[in-house]
């Protein structure tokens, strides 16, 4: 089963806003995850890497989209590439023991890494 990520961040200082795993890729999960950024953050720009449901969401929500240029692109994917890899690296660690987990752990460590990540950005 494939996980898709969907990951915001503030291109200015590279600080990561929000990080969510979900277990598709269609408009309606691309339309919560923008809803919940835009309720946090405001009604922003969204530049994307060209998935097919983002336009379709950003229309829905009334937001301005664009593609990312392919240096933005390459900069992003490398970002949530590593924000997985440690995420794996979690779950190797301390693997969940019990059935029917909701992965309310993960879900957890990833709000805390992505605190620490934004915390050591702004200190460096």
């Amino acid at each position: 089963m494939a996980m898709g990520s969907n990951g915001a961040s503030k291109q200015a200082n590279s600080r990561t806003l929000f990080c969510q795993e979900s277990k598709e890729r269609n408009m309606f999960v691309a339309e919560r995850f923008l809803s919940n950024i835009r309720r946090d953050y405001g009604k922003h720009p969204v530049s994307t890497d060209g998935g097919t449901w983002y336009p379709q969401a950003c229309r829905f929500l009334k937001l301005r989209h664009h593609l990312h240029s392919p240096f933005e692109k390459s900069r992003i994917e490398r970002k949530i590439q590593y924000i997985k890899y440690r995420t794996e690296s979690f779950g190797d660690y301390f693997p969940c023991r019990k059935e029917n987990c909701k992965l309310n752990h993960v879900i957890n460590w990833m709000n805390l890494f992505v605190n620490y990540h934004n915390k050591k950005v702004i200190c460096a």
